[in-house]
């Protein structure tokens, strides 16, 4: 079991994590089912429950994290391999759907290559958690973890909500005037 500064910290990110997951729902609820930045459903769709699962690993780990004489380690290890599998089962939608094309496949990279690295080091901060509770490196991976993941459920959410892609390199294309949108015919 986690003591001190960590209970404090499972504290906080429960609280966020919770309010995050419910204006997600909101949020999903009333904006427009149009395709994100020219993208098919099956992307959204992937994107959207990222987000979700984002956010519902953080909000899990942290309330079981606040049971007294619970292993953080446990509930760690299992979002986290639901995290992979979920991944994977994602990747598998995007690659198998006849909606996408092979540019679109190749700019998810990115989301996949991020949610592999954060479930992949929250599997070993709950494996480490495991095998020494009171490791201070396990309890620090997966705390680092769940920041993370609330982060990028706030990226994703927000990609939702203003209905484009808000990655990384979408932004540097659009800084770089290579958004594939025709700036011309805009009205001054």
């Amino acid at each position: 079991m986690l003591t001190g500064a960590y209970q404090g910290f499972f504290t906080a990110i429960a609280g966020a994590s919770a309010a995050l997951t419910g204006l997600l729902f909101v949020a999903l609820s009333v904006t427009s089912r149009s395709r994100l930045a020219g993208y098919p459903a099956v992307i959204r769709d992937v994107r959207a429950a990222a987000s979700l699962l984002a956010f519902t690993n953080v909000l899990t780990v942290s309330l079981y994290s606040l049971v007294p004489d619970t292993n953080t380690g446990y509930p760690a290890l299992v979002t986290g391999v639901f995290g992979l599998a979920f991944t994977a089962a994602g990747v598998r939608s995007i690659i198998t759907s006849p909606e996408t094309t092979a540019a679109q496949v190749r700019r998810q990279a990115g989301l996949v290559v991020a949610l592999l690295a954060a479930f992949g080091f929250e599997v070993a901060g709950g494996i480490q958690l495991i095998a020494q509770p009171a490791s201070r490196g396990g309890a620090e991976t997966v705390s680092y973890v769940l920041a993370g993941l609330v982060l990028a459920g706030i990226a994703r959410a927000w990609e939702l909500v203003s209905d484009r892609d808000t990655g990384l390199f979408s932004s540097i294309a659009l800084l770089a005037g290579r958004d594939g949108i025709d700036h011309s015919k805009e009205a001054p």
